[in-house]
This record gives structure tokens, sequence and C-alpha cells, in this order.
């Protein structure tokens, strides 16, 4: 923290409102936030930031904001202490253990959890002792399949190859617009110049996705393609590279076992059966595919297009196939993994995962890493028998929103014995609450990234000390699940676990991770470390890092899990060109730079501009279907249907229809007065929790058959 002599200092974090980590400077005289910038000094972001950063200020502010406990009563809200909200909490929830078995409890975490590492280091002190197998988060409506990949390819859910953005010639990116998320699954800060200097240097940006995006738009090349074919279109670009390798020669071939098995499991999936299929010529997939294969320094990404629908493990799957097949894992340039500070896959009490230990009681989901997916949540409560789930405690979460078939959760929820959130915010979700916890603010604790550290595109770390001092009897979020964990040990009469806090623990794992004086390393990293350095340290770009890296018992690739192979036969079964002419549309969801799923909608300067929430038509759809551009129509599919109006665009695949993710904030009984008078429209009103990828059960958002039509003033 710096100061200026006149009462104002200079406050050095980093960002935590999306997974870009960028390094803000922030202004203030102790009391009040002045200004909000970039820190040129940070050596990862180096000035960039985003408006969202701007909203921390906002939100700090905010007076719809919970500062203290609240308790419901009917439809009204009352103020009550901490040990009445916390003694109440645990026992309704030890009572329903008692009466209905741990399983009468269930969990859902959301997805800001993940950007505060006190809610990571202390969850289990509160929810770990309930012993529930019916834990839910977000990331079943996410990125489950790269942590499935990575399980069962490398040995751990956290071994997700990173692209090397600032030293590639060839990047291939599927279903993915980092220029509108800052990057996802791929810590990227300033994605815009990082991702326009691959063509200043010569290279290529070829974005395949059915809207022509943000990232679309300075790419070098994009192509559409028909939604939730990806498989189709990955399954031949392998098959033209195989015909093309007659040895399975790789720089990463002897850490590879099983590499024959895929090569026979692709034959056939030639590009010209493509075509039809995913509405990409057979010449386009060809060429890509061989010049993938002879750029020095290519790699293969997927995002959310190619992870939340039918076939987002498959797809996962294959893109590490293609990296590997062409010599573009571990090497820079390529895909390579991350070896963090907070090392979360070699790491004291690194877990890597596990995959179907049980399944949900009424769907027979898989688990993973004990979490069962969301698309069974609903089900789970609504369905009576033993195991049902009687109460539900949520944590940063709005899941009516984010979740499909969000009316049908939010019938589930209202039936409830007993609900408890852990957030700040009376939300479309919490307010089925019978008790919300509201925690600190982030400028009021210390921070860290953990999560995205591990995802990054150069190896950094940074902490960040908290501006503001707590107010006087609030709790951080870790506090909040530690109280809770002490109380409900002393009712089911077990030792509760260790107080040391969050700042402790990432000390004691900086002092034993790969950049300490433990390691070897010059750098001797510790807490005290990086508190000498506000604005970050550098920690190198990423480099080759296997075998060493792996995770695999015996140190190998698996190139060829059963669970993959298995499914390919599903690609011919459901995506052939018969079954992709249905007559219907097929739905996709899109981000906006200024959203962060349902996070950002109560705060003015980030709602400024265009209507966000309108319906992308193509023009050819939009003769067919009668209607003109701004004309209100309503979107319909087999849950339910929601209206809004059309803007009509080339920048959509005619057949593709495209609604915004995270709004619908017009239902009664919340507590955000901006968000609720810039309602939208949720996309999630439509998408059905009962579909799911088989494989994984991650949810499926996106190529979703809906009918539009006019609506008749």
């Amino acid at each position: 923290m710096e100061s200026n002599g006149n009462s104002l200092e200079k406050h050095y974090r980093a960002c935590h409102l999306c997974e870009a980590t960028c390094g803000i400077e922030i202004t203030h005289n102790k009391k009040e936030i002045i200004s909000i910038k970039g820190d040129k000094k940070d050596t990862f972001s180096q000035g960039h930031y985003c408006p969202k950063a701007l909203v921390l200020k906002d939100i700090y502010n905010d007076p719809d904001r919970l500062r203290k406990p609240i308790k419901r009563s009917g439809q009204n809200w009352h103020e009550i202490s901490w040990d009445e909200a916390l003694d109440t909490v645990v026992d309704r929830f030890a009572s329903i253990r008692s009466n209905h078995g741990p399983d009468g409890i269930g969990s859902y975490l959301g997805n800001p959890c993940v950007h505060n590492y006190g809610m990571m280091t202390h969850a289990g002190h509160f929810l770990g002792l309930l012993k529930s197998k019916n834990r839910f988060s977000a990331t079943s409506l996410d990125q489950l399949p790269h942590h499935l990949v990575g399980y069962k390819m490398y040995g751990h859910q956290m071994l997700i190859p990173i692209p090397d953005v600032d030293r590639t010639d060839f990047f291939l990116m599927i279903g993915g617009n980092p220029v509108a998320s800052n990057g996802s699954l791929m810590t990227l800060p300033n994605a815009k110049k990082r991702l326009k200097a691959i063509g200043k240097r010569g290279g290529k940006l070829i974005v395949i996705d059915p809207r022509k995006t943000e990232t679309a738009k300075i790419a070098t090349e994009h192509h559409f393609i028909r939604p939730g074919t990806d498989a189709w279109f990955l399954l031949a670009l392998l098959n033209v590279i195989f015909e093309n390798s007659p040895s399975f020669s790789t720089n990463v071939s002897e850490y590879c076992k099983d590499q024959d098995k895929a090569r026979t499991a692709v034959r056939g999936f030639t590009p010209e059966k493509a075509e039809p299929i995913t509405g990409m010529s057979a010449g386009t997939i060809r060429r890509i595919a061989d010049e993938f294969m002879t750029t020095e320094k290519a790699v293969c990404y997927g995002r959310m297009g190619v992870s939340v629908q039918r076939f987002g493990a498959l797809c996962q799957w294959l893109i590490q196939l293609i990296n590997i097949v062409t010599s573009n894992l571990d090497k820079p340039g390529g895909a390579l993994f991350t070896l963090p500070a907070f090392d979360t896959v070699g790491g004291f009490g690194s877990k890597p995962g596990h995959f179907a230990r049980w399944h949900s009681r009424v769907s027979q989901l898989p688990e993973f890493g004990g979490e069962l997916p969301t698309a069974a949540l609903i089900e789970e409560i609504l369905t009576e028998g033993e195991g049902q789930i009687k109460g539900l405690f949520t944590a940063a979460a709005n899941p009516v929103l984010t979740a499909a078939n969000g009316t049908k959760l939010e019938e589930a929820l209202s039936g409830l014995d007993f609900m408890v959130s852990l957030d700040f915010y009376i939300n479309e979700t919490t307010r089925f609450a019978d008790i919300i916890l509201p925690p600190t603010f982030t400028l009021e604790h210390d921070h860290y990234d953990i999560a995205f550290n591990a995802l990054a595109i150069r190896n950094t770390a940074k902490y960040s000390p908290p501006l503001f001092p707590k107010t006087e009897g609030a709790y951080h979020d870790w506090e909040i699940y530690t109280e809770l964990g002490k109380r409900l040990a002393a009712k089911l009469e077990v030792q509760p676990r260790q107080d040391a806090s969050p700042d402790q623990m990432l000390d004691f794992m900086l002092q034993s991770g790969p950049y300490s004086a433990q390691a070897g390393h010059e750098q001797a990293l510790s807490l005290g470390v990086l508190k000498k350095h506000p604005h970050g340290l550098d920690l190198g770009p990423l480099k080759p890092s296997l075998p060493d890296r792996l995770a695999t018992g015996d140190k190998k690739i698996n190139c060829a899990p059963e669970l993959f192979l298995n499914d390919i036969a599903r690609v011919v079964e459901e995506l052939s060109p018969k079954a992709t002419e249905s007559g219907t549309l097929l739905l996709i969801g899109r981000r906006h730079l200024f959203d962060a799923n349902s996070w950002l909608h109560n705060y003015p300067r980030l709602l400024k501009g265009k209507d966000r929430c309108k319906l992308l038509l193509h023009p050819i759809d939009a003769d067919r279907l009668h209607i003109r551009d701004n004309e209100k129509v309503r979107i319909v599919s087999g849950t339910g249907s929601v209206a809004t109006t059309v803007s009509i665009t080339e920048d959509i695949m005619q057949g593709v229809v495209c609604l915004p993710h995270g709004w619908g904030h017009h239902r009664p009984g919340t507590g955000q007065k901006v968000a609720g008078q810039n309602a939208g429209i949720s996309m999630n009103d439509v998408t059905d929790h009962l579909q799911v990828d088989p494989v994984s059960g991650n949810a499926v958002l996106n190529a979703v058959s809906v009918k539009v039509e006019k609506i008749r003033q």
C-alpha cells in the first residue's frame, strides 16, 4: 500500500470478478474508494483491466448488500444475531440429519466460491461433518468434462493442459469466447491483445462457433458449426491426422499408452461424412487438419460450447488427443501444465479426484470428486423416499438462474423443510432460504487465487491484503464455516477440524511448494515474500513437465479410456444427417464482457448500452418465420417458454438462435432493486434438467431444440 502524502493511499490487489485475475490499483482515503484502475506494474496483467473491476466499489457500498444475518418469516425478513443464526442452522440441520440420515441434507456451492480462497480452504469444516452424498456445485453446469478428462487421462482432476497463447502460431478454438470471458479454464488477462498478437507474428487464430463471437471477429478465420456436432468435427480432424501419421511418434510417445486403440476408434469418421452433420465443408476440415499438423507450434482448445452439450466429455477427450498426436502437448507454443506456487496437483492434501463411487438416487448419475451432477438436484428434492433432500445449504449461488429448468427448481426449493444460504444478497435462489448468513465482501479480507493460478497461461503468484477492516461483529466466510463446524461437531460429539486461518494455510503451501526454499528454489517463496511484492511475482512461462507432472500410477498418459471409447457409438447414433434436420431451431447461450453469470446485474455502470437479452436470429430464419427486427417473440421448448425481442443478424448460423446466460431477475421477493428493474429473461427457463452428457452428468445448456413464435399484438 502506498501513500501520496495527501491522505490518499494506493492499494494493490487482484480483481476477483472473473478468471483473468487482473491487477488493479485502488486509490482511497481509508474510508472511501476514490478510483479503481489497472495496475501497470502488475507482472501478469500489466495494467489491463475490464469494466467489471470498477464495480468493486459499487458492491462494497451497495445498500442492498446484507451486513447481518436475516431470518425469513413468511414473505418478510428480519435481522437476528449471529449466535441465533448459527445455532438455528446447526440445530435444524442436526435434526434433519437425525430424522432422515446424512443424505437428507444437500449442499450447492456456486461459482464465486472458487474466486475466494477462504471458501475453498474452509468449506469442509462444516460440510465435511454432514457426511452427505448429496453435494452439488456449479462445476457440473460448466467445466466438469475438463476435470473428468484430466482425471482419466493424466491422473488428476486439476491436470488440465493450458494453451501457451503467447508463443503459439496456430490456435484452434472451438466454442470459446475469451474476448468476452477474459479467458475460461485459461487465465488470460488482456485476452484480446494477446490473441491479436498471434496474427501479428504471422500465426493463425481459427474460431469454430455457431456464432460470430467477439473473439471470432478478431480471428484469422471463423467457421460456423451446427451446435452439438463438435464431436463429429473433432473425430474427422483426428481421422485426417492419423491418416497422415502412419506411426504414433510424438514428443510424448514414451509416456503414452493405448494410442493404437485411439487410432482405431476414429476410423471411418471422414470429413465427407462430417460435412452434412456439422455444416462445415469437408475441404475446410481437411485444410485445418493439415495446417494444424504442419505448424510447429499449434494448440487446440475448447470451452463452454463443447462442454455444456450432450458430448461434452467426449469432445474434451478428443481435443486432448489432437494435441497429443500432433506433438503439441507438453511443448512451448502448444498445451502445457502449470506449476503453481500453491500446487493443486502435487501439493499437500491435493486430491486427484474419483469417479462413479456412488450415483444419484433417482437418475443414477455418477458422482465426480465427491459431487453429484447438479442436473439431479431437482429430482433429489422432489422425489420421496429414503435419501430425499429435506434441507439445503447454498453458498454464493443462484442456481434458479444458472441451472437448467429454473422454474422447476423454484418449485423444489419452495418445498424444503429448511434452507440456509451463505450469501450477502436476497437473490432468485436465496429468497427461499429460512436464514441467510452474509459474509464480508472481498475488499474486507485478503485474497489469493488458488484455482486460477493453476489454470494460468504463465506461472504467477500474487497476494492481496484486505483494503478495509471488517465491521465489528462481521464474519468472514471461512469464519462462518468454522463456527458452524464447531457447533455441529459439539452436537455430533466429534472433534472439529483445526482452526488454521486461510493465510496460515497459504503460507504453509507456499513454503512447501515448488518455489520454496524446501524445494531448493532461489525464490524461497513464502507469504512473507509475497507481501513484499504487491504487484505480484512472475514465476516464468509454462514449461514441459512430463512425465514428472503426471499423476497416473504408471506415469503414462491414458490415451484411450474405455469411458470415452464406448461413447463414440453414440455419436453415430445421435448425430446423423437425418437427426440434424428436425426443423427446429437450436438454442445456444452467450456471455458479455460486463457480465459474470448472474452476479453483476445490480450495478448501473454495467447495465449501460443496448439491451443484452435479445434473441439473435439469422435473416433466412426470420423470413421463414415472418419475423422482423425488434419484434417480440416467444421461445418455446419442452420445458417452458420465455418472451423477448429479436435481433436479426448474420452473426448467427442459420438454424441457430442465441440468448444470454444469467438473467431473469423478474422473480418476486428478491432484494436487488437495480437487477429487478433490468430483469431480462432467463435462458434456463427453457433448458431441461433431465438433459445431460450421460458420460459425465454435465448439464446440457447448448444445442437445445426450441421453436420461435411471433407474438401477435
